[in-house]
């Protein structure tokens, strides 16, 4: 059995909710007009176009597209998943969220109920820290530490712990089968299971709630493999994952920056000396994933590497894996530090000034990349500038149309002395949209589809007029009426009392993204007259896909003739125009 949130409380819950009131107690907001207004609380700006409509209980940025409603707002303002923001709003509301039994063969079934996993690894972090210090065997661990010059504070915040050289440490003390399910043990083929850490100092990865999801396991001597991480499981996923993430937060949940260092031992090295705004990548290159997950929290990324082959490969991948994430007001450093040293010996022998101004003077992205690629190639040759072409387009055109990108490839254009074709249409509309947008007046391209559609997502009683104007959608073919039919059907099963729920019904849909540019288009309706505006361009709809429906079926007929059914359609249509 699995535990599910009901719909039907969600539901309840964005009815009891004021999203003027939750937005408020994090972006402060005014009144402007019949909606509330701030500067984005996620891009950059100086001009405030941010707007929350309470009546439509919904917010719409008319800079960078951000939209929905409470519980997206709570996703992206506060970094959380859906079940994670559904718990936070149903706080702020102050009521418990309910869960139904879902049986096994039913649809849904997939959702596994991981509460008895994050349940297992906290117990075992905790069993591992009590491990540290219980023995003769567990401080040799605090012996590595001391000689690391890492403090009983520190491993404190980090939940340092110890995991016995033993091979039944956990299962002596853990249920089996949540240890296998929780990847803490290897089971062999014959079914027996053992500790898969042992003898080893261990780092609890914990995500953004606090919740321990895997270890990484460091031996005490020169074995291998050095370094020893938790598998993927159903709770941990190591490209998706920052050790260190949650500690910087709980320090500070704006920071100026992020340092991205190569291992557990440079985060806790670097907070040993003041520095707490590092994290670390899992044993794998820093993924897309890890790298949009941290500009949720900062503009500035510093990637901090070892100096040796190494470090420098680690640095370059991570660079091609930011490329995508480089939207405008976004910046990566490259900091790679002198070959022998890692973060913790270069603290020890320059201090803590020298370093800090390293990461503020680490080199831009922008040089980095090109030294890179260019700097082995002979600029002065045909040959060597096709290989940079060659070598560095491919790489732009996968950053986000916007001004980094366009000045990328003009810095490209320069080094190869060639005129580099840059599709910056995107780009081009993004900016009008931006400038042109939050005017009240409507733009002569909404069509008449859109508006109707619009207009019943942002005021879902006029459904009711539908019937009541004797329209039979069921007769009738145009571009968007199966989302038009999908939106009504849905009306008259839910009897949403806002558009915050309709937004809600088509999360993860493919229609989602229709319906949230839908739903917050300015349609520069006077308040109203709504009712009068949605009939009037419902009839004009209708006539217009019967005008279309009789044109084809005339033409039909000259060339090819029609069937029954057909010439039975083709007098009806003639008749309700005549």
């Amino acid at each position: 059995m699995s535990g599910r949130i009901p719909r039907q409380f969600i539901d309840d819950l964005l009815v009891r909710i004021d999203i003027v009131d939750l937005i408020d107690s994090r972006v402060p907001l005014k009144k402007s007009g019949s909606n509330f207004t701030a500067r984005c609380p996620f891009h950059t700006e100086k001009t405030p176009s941010f707007s929350v409509n309470r009546s439509r209980q919904i917010y719409h940025c008319f800079g960078c597209g951000a939209s929905g409603n409470a519980i997206g707002f709570l996703m992206e303002f506060n970094h959380l998943g859906f079940v994670e923001a559904v718990e936070d709003l149903a706080a702020f509301a102050g009521v418990d969220v309910p869960r139904e039994l879902v049986d096994s063969g039913t649809a849904g079934a997939d959702r596994k109920n991981v509460s008895h996993v994050y349940d297992v690894l906290a117990g075992v972090a905790v069993f591992y820290a009590e491990q540290l210090r219980a023995n003769a065997e567990g401080r040799r661990a605090v012996e590595y530490l001391k000689t690391r010059g890492v403090s009983g504070e520190v491993a404190r915040d980090f939940l340092l712990g110890y995991a016995p050289d033993k091979w039944d440490a956990l299962v002596a003390r853990f249920g089996r089968e949540e240890l296998i399910e929780a990847g803490m043990l290897v089971v062999k083929e014959d079914g027996k299971a053992y500790d898969r850490f042992r003898g080893r100092l261990m780092f609890p990865i914990r995500d953004k709630r606090k919740r321990v999801v895997g270890f990484g396991g460091r031996v005490l001597d020169d074995s291998l493999p050095k370094y020893l991480n938790s598998p993927e499981t159903a709770v941990f996923s190591k490209s998706k994952e920052l050790y260190g993430l949650y500690e910087l937060l709980e320090r500070n949940s704006k920071p100026e920056r992020i340092l991205v260092v190569e291992g557990y031992m440079d985060v806790i090295a670097l907070a040993q000396f003041g520095i707490s705004n590092a994290v670390a990548a899992l044993g794998t290159a820093t993924s897309k994933t890890q790298i949009d997950l941290l500009f949720r929290f900062t503009s500035e990324l510093v990637f901090c590497f070892d100096g040796d082959n190494a470090g420098r490969q680690a640095a370059w991948k991570a660079a091609e894996a930011a490329l995508p994430c480089l939207r405008d007001g976004r910046q990566i450093k490259i900091m790679l530090l002198p070959q022998g040293h890692d973060p913790d010996s270069l603290l020890r022998m320059e201090n803590l000034s020298p370093f800090m101004e390293r990461i503020r003077s680490a080199q831009v992205l922008s040089d980095y990349f090109f030294e890179n690629i260019a700097g082995v190639l002979d600029l002065t040759t045909v040959e060597g500038r096709s290989q940079l072409l060659a070598t560095a387009k491919p790489a732009l055109e996968k950053v986000p149309a916007g001004f980094f990108r366009e000045m990328m490839f003009a810095r490209l254009q320069e080094l190869t002395s060639t005129r580099v074709v840059v599709d910056v249409a995107e780009n081009q509309t993004r900016l009008k949209s931006k400038f042109n947008s939050g005017k009240s007046t409507q733009s002569p391209r909404v069509s008449l589809t859109r508006k109707v559609i619009a207009l019943l997502l942002q005021h879902p009683h006029l459904a009711s007029l539908v019937e009541r104007q004797g329209v039979r959608l069921d007769e009738l073919s145009f571009a968007g009426i199966e989302l038009l039919r999908d939106i009504l059907r849905l009306i008259a099963l839910e009897k949403p009392e806002n558009s915050a729920i309709l937004l809600e019904a088509y999360r993860g849909s493919s229609q989602e993204k229709a319906v949230k540019a839908l739903v917050s288009l300015e349609l520069g309706v006077p308040a109203g007259g709504e009712e009068a505006e949605f009939c009037g361009a419902l009839q004009q709809l209708c006539k217009q896909a019967k005008e279309a429906m009789l044109n084809r079926l005339i033409e039909k007929e000259g060339r090819e003739g029609l069937i029954f059914e057909e010439k039975e359609v083709l007098r009806k249509l003639l008749r309700d125009k005549t």
